[in-house]
């Protein structure tokens, strides 16, 4: 149940979630002319970015990368806590910040994760803008998906954290399907136990929270296609959050015999360290028009239409966005701390690797700046924000 405090003139409806928590907003939504005390540093207008990026932050540490040195012991969990927050869709002028929400109430099968560092998705965006609100939990939201952090607090029935517990996930179990309202961007979020994994030893928390949503939608989306080793792929944004991963994955995880991965001039490099054989320019050259055809095409962009074109008769095209043409199939990862489990050994032999964009770790304060900056479709590999504090 959600509730506001008495103090302000307007009060948000009293609204039961799915998962059952409250948060206590100190804001009103638009109609109110209350205003919003958002520290100097977390400005709301757009920065200006430019198009260009430096050499992308490709890493995985040898090294171990322990909680003692980003987060303080946490003694007492407070009741109140920073998070952002929006109480109507549309663009990111409805984020607003607030530093007295509710801490949210955790189930028997949560736990409570001090949130060192988060990561943003295409979903977040789409969710914020109303894309799949008829689906989504209701309103206000705290948005969020990946996250990073230490556990503080476990449920009744959660056998397998502990307090302390360095840990990483997509919280959302279904993306587009009832989200929870209280997300990872805030200093504390309640995620049950089987979304989760213990964070690989060698990660910091940023690289971590960088991780789930992407690397499960592509382990999810190449298990989806039969994928195995000695079979071709092609993979469309393969400098992207997702793409960046499949062509991973699919080199070492899956063990393809060829891959092929699209992307704009400046990121081509990118794609080979990531292990493509080849590397297309999608601005100079057209791939449907390419003379190979590949066991599976991973559509990470949104065009299926072209996809197919290059596919080999039997051969599987997953699309995560956009029109579906057949023999394409649309795909929305279902979160699920066993992949991650599953994959922190190639994490942490440093096989696979996180990609950051360079623009990042925004600092908490910047999510504005972050999600502006995601919404240009120029980043490469994934937007993190970090520190959460």
């Amino acid at each position: 149940m959600l509730t506001t405090t008495p103090a302000l003139s307007s009060t948000a409806s009293q609204l039961t979630s799915p998962n059952q928590f409250s948060i206590k907003f100190s804001f009103t939504f638009r109609e109110s002319n209350n205003r919003i005390a958002v520290p100097k540093s977390s400005t709301t207008q757009r920065s200006k970015l430019s198009a260009g990026f430096p050499v992308l932050r490709v890493s995985a540490s040898s090294q171990s990368a322990p909680a003692s040195a980003e987060v303080s012991k946490v003694g007492v969990v407070p009741s109140e806590m920073k998070a952002w927050v929006y109480g109507e869709y549309g663009g990111v002028d409805v984020l607003k910040f607030d530093n007295k929400v509710a801490v949210p109430e955790l189930l028997e099968d949560q736990v409570l994760v001090k949130v060192v560092a988060a990561a943003l998705n295409p979903v977040d965006f789409k969710r914020r803008q109303g894309k799949f609100k008829n689906t989504d939990s209701p309103l206000p939201t705290v948005p969020g998906y990946d996250v990073a952090g230490v556990v503080v607090k476990v449920g009744s029935k959660v056998k397998d954290f502990k307090e302390g517990d360095e840990v990483y996930g997509d919280i959302h179990e279904k993306a587009l399907e009832g989200p929870k309202q209280s997300g990872s961007l805030a200093e504390y979020t309640a995620v049950e136990e089987r979304l989760l994994a213990l964070k690989p030893k060698n990660l910091d928390f940023a690289q971590a929270a960088s991780l789930p949503l992407a690397i499960e939608t592509a382990y999810e989306g190449l298990e989806k296609t039969g994928f195995s080793a000695g079979k071709s792929l092609l993979v469309l944004n393969g400098a992207g959050g997702v793409g960046s991963l499949v062509i991973q994955l699919a080199k070492h995880v899956f063990g393809a015999s060829r891959i092929a991965a699209t992307s704009s001039t400046g990121k081509l490099e990118l794609l080979k360290s990531l292990g493509a054989d080849l590397a297309i320019d999608y601005t100079k050259e057209n791939f449907e028009e390419l003379p190979e055809k590949f066991d599976v095409v991973y559509d990470a962009i949104g065009q299926c239409d072209k996809a197919v074109k290059v596919v080999k008769e039997g051969g599987s095209v997953v699309a995560l966005t956009g029109a579906v043409t057949p023999p394409g199939f649309r795909f929305v990862v279902t979160s699920n701390g066993a992949v991650l489990k599953k994959l922190n050994p190639y994490l942490e032999s440093g096989k696979v690797k996180p990609v950051i964009d360079p623009k990042g770790p925004f600092p908490f304060s910047k999510l504005v700046e972050a999600f502006s900056y995601l919404e240009t479709n120029r980043a490469a590999g994934k937007v993190v924000i970090h520190p959460i504090e």
